[in-house]
C-alpha cells in the first residue's frame, strides 16, 4: 500500500483477523463445558472427544493462533501507515461527511485488539488466565483513554456534518462505521465489568459503556432510518463500491446484543438482578434478525457477486465482507448457550468460520498484489 494513496477503511482487514480469531474462543467458551470464567486451552479434554471432534478442535485451535498473529502483525503494519499519513490527508477526510466515516475503521481495529488479548491470547497462557483481576485496571484505563478519544472524534465528526450541506441521498451503509466503532468500544467495556471483581472498575467501566452504548443505539437508529430513506429515494442499487456496507447492520446487531448480554452480567453480580429471561430473548431476537437480514442481503448482492467480486478487480471496502460473516458466527455461538444447544447451530457456526477464513484469503490475496507483495493482474480501484 502507497502512503500516498492510504485508506483508513483497510483497518477493516486487521479488524476481520481478529474477529476471525475470536470465532473459535467464542465457540469453545460457550459451546464446551468448563469453570466458572472464560476458558482455558488446559480445559479441553482432548481424551474424551472423538478423533472427528479433536481434529475440528485442533483446526479451530490452528485458526486461532494463526488469525490472532495475523491481526498483531497487521495492526503493527497499518498503525505505521496511519501515523505516517498527512495531517492535510486527514483534514480533507474529515471534512467531507459523506466519507469521514471512515477515520472510525483504525479503532475499531484497535478495541479489537483487546478482545484478541482477552479471548485468544489469554486462551494460551496461564499465567495471564489466572491473573487476569491484575489486568483489569490496566486495561479499563486503556479503554478508557480510547473512549474519551473516540467519543471526542465522533462528536467533531457529526458537528461537521451538521454544519456543512451535503448531499444526503449520496449517504450509503458505510455511515454505520459511527455505531459500530461506539458497538465495539461498548462490548468491550461491558466485558471489563462483567468481569471485574473490584466494584469500582466493574462500576466506572459499567458506566462509561452505558454512555458509549446508548449514543451508539441512537445513531444506528438515526442512522439506518436516513440511509434506507436514502435509497428508497434514489432509486436502484449504489455503486459497487458501497454495496459491501449493506451487510454493516449485522455486526452493529451483534456488538449491541452482546453488549446487553456483558452488562447483565454485571448488573447480577453486584446488584442481584435476574436477567437471564430477557438476555435469552434479546439474544436470540437479535440471532432471529441477522438470520434473515444476512439471506436478504445475499439475495441483494448476488449480482455483485457474479459480476463483480469474483472478477480481477479489488477496492478496499471488500473488507466489509468479512466482519458480517464474523458476527453472525459470534452470535450464534452465544445464542447456542442462551437458547438452544442445537446440533445445527452447532455445524452452522463452524461452516460460517470456514466461509469467513475462505473470504479473507481471498480478500487478502487481492491486497497483496494490488499492494505488489505478489504478482498478479488485477484492476485496483
Amino acid at each position: 500500500m502507497d502512503s500516498n494513496k492510504f485508506n483508513p477503511l483497510i483497518f477493516l482487514m486487521s479488524l476481520g483477523a481478529g474477529g476471525i480469531a475470536v470465532i473459535p474462543f467464542a465457540f469453545f467458551q460457550y459451546t464446551y463445558p468448563h469453570g466458572a470464567g472464560l476458558i482455558q486451552f488446559s480445559q479441553i479434554d482432548f481424551g474424551t472427544l472423538s478423533p472427528l471432534l479433536a481434529a475440528v478442535f485442533w483446526g479451530l485451535i490452528a485458526v486461532m493462533v494463526v488469525f490472532a498473529l495475523l491481526h498483531i502483525v497487521l495492526s503493527i503494519v497499518l498503525f505505521r501507515k496511519l501515523f505516517g499519513w498527512s495531517r492535510e490527508e486527514y483534514k480533507t477526510l474529515a471534512a467531507d461527511p459523506l466519507k469521514n466515516s471512515a477515520l472510525m475503521a483504525p479503532f475499531i481495529s484497535i478495541v479489537m485488539t483487546m478482545n484478541v488479548f482477552i479471548g485468544p491470547v489469554r486462551f494460551f497462557i496461564p499465567a495471564f488466565a489466572e491473573n487476569l483481576q491484575l489486568f483489569m485496571a490496566p486495561a479499563l484505563g486503556f479503554w478508557a483513554i480510547l473512549w474519551v478519544l473516540l467519543l471526542g472524534t465522533v462528536i467533531k465528526l457529526l458537528k461537521t456534518s451538521f454544519e456543512k450541506s451535503f448531499d444526503v441521498n449520496k449517504i450509503s451503509f458505510g455511515w454505520l462505521l459511527y455505531p459500530f466503532a461506539l458497538g465495539m468500544l461498548t462490548v468491550t467495556g461491558a466485558g471489563i465489568a462483567a468481569m471485574a471483581k473490584n466494584p469500582e472498575i466493574a462500576g466506572t467501566a459499567a458506566f462509561m459503556s452505558l454512555v458509549s452504548g446508548t449514543m451508539g443505539a441512537f445513531l444506528l437508529l438515526v442512522k439506518m432510518i436516513a440511509i434506507f430513506k436514502s435509497h428508497f429515494a434514489s432509486g436502484g442499487l449504489p455503486e459497487k463500491q458501497f454495496l459491501p456496507s449493506f451487510l454493516i447492520v449485522v455486526p452493529n446487531i451483534t456488538l449491541y446484543a452482546i453488549s446487553i448480554f456483558r452488562l447483565a452480567h454485571y448488573f447480577e453480580h453486584n446488584f442481584g438482578a435476574h436477567l437471564e429471561d430477557l438476555v435469552a430473548i434479546l439474544m436470540t431476537s437479535a440471532f432471529a434478525f441477522e438470520t434473515w437480514y444476512m439471506l436478504f442481503g445475499l439475495a441483494l448482492l448476488s449480482e455483485y457477486f457474479k459480476n463483480h467480486f469474483f472478477q480481477k478487480e479489488f477496492y478496499v471496502s471488500q473488507w466489509g465482507l468479512v466482519c458480517p460473516v464474523v458476527a453472525y458466527a459470534v452470535l450464534g455461538s452465544f445464542v447456542y448457550a442462551v437458547f438452544i444447544p442445537s446440533a445445527v447451530l452447532y455445524g452452522a457456526i463452524l461452516a460460517t468460520l470456514g466461509v469467513a477464513v475462505v473470504l479473507f484469503a481471498v480478500l487478502f490475496a487481492k491486497q497483496l498484489k494490488c499492494s505488489g507483495v505478489i504478482k498478479g493482474r488485477l484492476n485496483c480501484i
